[in-house]
This record gives C-alpha cells, structure tokens and sequence, in this order.
C-alpha cells in the first residue's frame, strides 16, 4: 500500500484558515511546508492542489475549496483525475472526540457525525477503503455549542497542543507511507496529550 493523494479538510475562505475546523488542512500545510510545495487552484478538482517527492514517495495533496459539507465533490474528483483508489488516500480532519494534542490514524469506518466524512464517504463509493487522520479539537461539552465552536479559533494553548501533534503524525506518516499502517498507529497513538 502506498498513499498517493493526501486531503485536507478545511472550509475555504480568509476567515477559516485558523478556526479549528480547517485543523486537518493544517496537517497538509504542514507537510507542503516541509517539501517547500507550490500550491496552484485547480477549478476542475474544486480545490488547491500540489505534488510532492517526500520520503521516497510521489504524493498529490489536495485542499478542497468547497465547502466541508461539499468536501466529496472535490475528494471525488480528485481520486478520479489521478486514477487513486480510496486505499490510497488519507483524510485529514479535525475530530471533536479527541483532546487537542492527541490525533489517530484509522481505517475505514462511518463519519461520526463530522459533515466533510459524510459527504466523501459515498462519493467514493467505499467507506472502508480510505485512511484518516483524526486531529483532535475537543469538544465544548454539550451538542448545541458545537456548530459554534469548529467555527472558532483554538485557544493558544490548545493551537499549540494541536501543531505539537501535527509534527508527531508527520513523524509517524513515514511509517504509513513505507505500508507499516500498524506501526505508524502505534507510534502517533502511544504520544500523551499536549506532550509530544
């Protein structure tokens, strides 16, 4: 198995960039960042895109710029342009059901109530088949506030503890990349909240 199109889940806009919806974006910006990317628009993949040579590997990542309840349009497309199947492919993503400083890697399963899965699942036909990354965000403590909340910036305690676990889960991609999906979980999973 080798991972060939990485996603970050974001909603598109200025006023976005930093709330903690867009957290598994700042997974993929992070490793753009790392392989010094250019990212250019590309209207008919509905996002930003970039290729980067990292680690050995050849690897499409994509930012789409629909909105997150419309992130399978472009996840789709994407997939269907570059011939990827979805067990070659990692969503990033914020999860609410994680404390911020931890993240998971997983394979396959439901959305879990977040919007961008539930629209990408069905798009791409196989809810098994693709990888995730779970950035944790947190969760405000009761199911009216959450709306609110993803739409929001972390506090600077809690960004902090979300960029120590973004460099944690690119130290453990090396594994997941080289097809060693256990040892990469192992690695990113046994990392304590906020001390990485």
């Amino acid at each position: 198995m080798t991972l060939r199109l990485i996603v970050g889940l974001c909603n598109p806009g200025k006023q976005y960039d930093e709330t903690r919806h867009n957290a598994g974006s700042w997974f993929v910006e992070a490793l753009a960042s790392r392989c010094n990317a250019q990212w250019r628009s590309d209207s008919k993949l509905f996002g930003r895109t970039s290729r980067v040579q990292y680690r050995g590997h050849d690897i499409h990542l994509l930012l789409p710029d629909t909105f997150m309840n419309l992130s399978g349009k472009s996840v789709a497309a994407a997939a269907k342009f570059y011939k990827i199947p979805p067990e070659q492919i990692l969503i990033a993503h914020d999860e609410l059901d994680l404390p911020p400083g931890t993240a998971r890697f997983k394979l396959g399963g439901g959305h879990g109530g977040h919007n961008g899965l539930r629209d990408i699942i069905p798009s791409l036909g196989n809810a098994n088949g693709f990888y995730r990354l779970r950035v944790g965000i947190g969760h405000p403590g009761h199911a009216k506030a959450v709306s609110n909340y993803v739409l929001t910036k972390p506090s600077q305690d809690d960004k902090i503890a979300i960029d120590n676990i973004i460099d944690e889960a690119l130290s453990a991609l090396d594994k997941l990349l080289d097809g060693d999906f256990a040892k990469a979980m192992t690695q990113l999973h046994s990392v304590a909240a906020g001390k990485p």
